[in-house]
């Protein structure tokens, strides 16, 4: 991803984004294009936040969609509004699900999943707009039945309904109400619903889309739409502090030139942090338990792709999409609680994603021609507390379970196809939610910055405004957490722009 160089901070500016990742650098580029004085603000050295390329391997060619990976909610049109060039490609196949010693291809329909699909664009086109109060969107949506069962009951016995006797197809689509959260679809508290629906919802179809280029090639684009319009892009500039009074926000900085603690006033803090990273910064009590995630990542560089116990599917039609391992219904289930009991599950489930299919650029001439592929793989299922007494530790238990996890459902161990890099090392990465935390400052690791809430107002006072608002008018939410929040969509960038720039819809 992009860098800045290195330059004297500036003592004031009209607006300051704390976090370079995507949705603050959306926000930049919207507000600088409207004539607004904007400096953004970057910890790390580089720009892109959890939406980048790169390669963990190094002397290896690959630029791997290291953290985020896959764009569904990002609206085309916020793309096209900022000059963006936007390339994404749909998967060839749905979904794969390896079974005994065969396999499903695709997703399992239903009756409820064909309403779902029909309600879908009116809620994502929504997702822009002021926010409408429950009542509202309910009606926008027209399916009082359909609605009802996604927001006011448990998603579990709507799925288990739809899918009944069907263990495996169950488990295929309740996935979608449980990446990136540690919850069960039976749970009261309807976490699970609130995912699902996001999950489904994205560009009205819910379909997931491969970015060429990777991940970095998108925000690079909205790097350089936000630069050209003005905006002042700032990376090694770690926020520290952030106070507020009648005459603005003084935003304390460590100053990359100089390395010393510098205050930026401003008029207006829009923080593209997470909601309890951001009370730490206001020095005040966290308005929420602290977040936690619910997930291994691991990134793998393969020789080649490996052979299926059913000799008949060719695998690179079964990695061409979602090759989901061990979620049927009932594994699910059991994960959940052996996770929930503090133990790592005995079989993780997990899925697999193997880019270069979709987009071989990410791969350089020589990996190509050699017939390399990318894999990406998403276990869940792993929360936080697994791996908080040990982090290291727990990180390679979780790796070993997952890995073999894997290996259940392949006709021959994957490290057999692990490409080594020039210094012999395999291949493979892992990501637990502590080196989340660590590396890019999601609060124990949650990929959404918070738990996701939903997507219309909860209370008479948040209607019509854009759910970016925090109890300082000069400080708004432009991350994943805030409402309508989660994933790459651009969403909450373009929603605390409109907040600034006073729009109404």
């Amino acid at each position: 991803m992009s860098t800045e160089a290195a330059a004297p901070l500036p003592d004031r500016a009209g607006i300051v984004i704390a976090g370079g990742g995507h949705n603050g650098l959306v926000a930049a580029a919207y507000l600088a294009r409207a004539g607004r004085d904007v400096l953004l603000l970057e910890a790390s050295g580089a720009l892109g936040g959890a939406a980048v390329s790169s390669s963990p391997w190094p002397g290896v060619d690959v630029r791997l969609s290291r953290y985020s990976y896959l764009v569904s909610l990002f609206p085309r049109w916020i793309a096209a509004d900022l000059g963006v060039e936007l390339e994404l490609v749909r998967r060839r196949v749905p979904a794969y699900t390896p079974v005994g010693d065969g396999g499903v291809f695709g997703v399992p329909g239903s009756p409820f999943a064909d309403a779902v699909a029909r309600l879908a664009p009116a809620v994502f086109a929504s997702l822009t707009e002021p926010l409408r109060s429950e009542a509202d969107l309910r009606a926008l949506a027209g399916d009082d039945a359909t609605w009802d069962a996604l927001v006011r009951r448990p998603l579990g016995a709507t799925l288990r309904a739809a899918h009944a006797g069907d263990d495996v197809g169950l488990g295929i689509v309740a996935t979608d109400a449980l990446i990136g959260t540690f919850t069960s679809i039976d749970d009261p508290a309807r976490l699970a619903n609130r995912c699902f629906l996001y999950h489904v919802i994205g560009g009205g179809t819910g379909d997931w889309d491969v970015p060429v280029g990777g991940m970095g090639a998108v925000t690079g684009a909205l790097a350089g739409a936000a630069r050209a319009a003005g905006a002042r892009l700032v990376t090694g500039a770690r926020v520290t502090a952030v106070a507020s009074d009648a005459d603005g926000v003084a935003v304390t900085v460590t100053d990359p030139a100089t390395g010393a603690a510098r205050s930026v006033a401003a008029d207006r803090l829009l923080a593209n942090l997470a909601p309890h990273v951001l009370d730490r910064l206001r020095g005040r009590p966290a308005a929420a338990p602290a977040p936690e995630g619910a997930q291994l990542k691991v990134n793998l560089l393969l020789a080649r792709l490996p052979r299926l116990r059913d000799p008949a599917v060719d695998p690179a039609d079964a990695f061409a999409g979602t090759f989901h391992v061990n979620e049927s219904a009932s594994q699910l289930d059991a994960a959940y609680a052996q996770a929930a009991a503090g133990r790592i599950p005995d079989v993780v489930p997990c899925e697999i994603y193997c880019h270069s299919l979709s987009d071989p650029t990410i791969l350089g001439p020589d990996l190509r021609a050699a017939g390399a592929h990318t894999l990406t793989c998403f276990a869940l299922h792993l929360p936080a507390r697994l791996f908080t007494a040990d982090p290291e530790g727990a990180r390679e238990a979780t790796l070993a379970a997952t890995l073999a996890s894997l290996d259940s459902v392949l006709a021959e161990p994957i490290t057999d196809c692990v490409l080594r890099g020039p210094d012999g090392a395999p291949c493979v990465e892992a990501r637990s939610p502590v080196d989340l935390e660590r590396d890019l400052g999601l609060p124990g690791g949650h990929i959404f910055h918070r738990d996701l809430q939903w997507p219309f107002a909860e209370t008479e006072a948040e209607v019509g405004t854009w759910g970016v608002e925090t109890d300082d008018p000069r400080i708004l939410l432009c991350g994943a957490g805030a409402r309508r929040g989660g994933g790459v969509s651009g969403i909450p960038g373009h929603n605390a722009a409109m907040a600034v720039l006073g729009r109404t819809g």
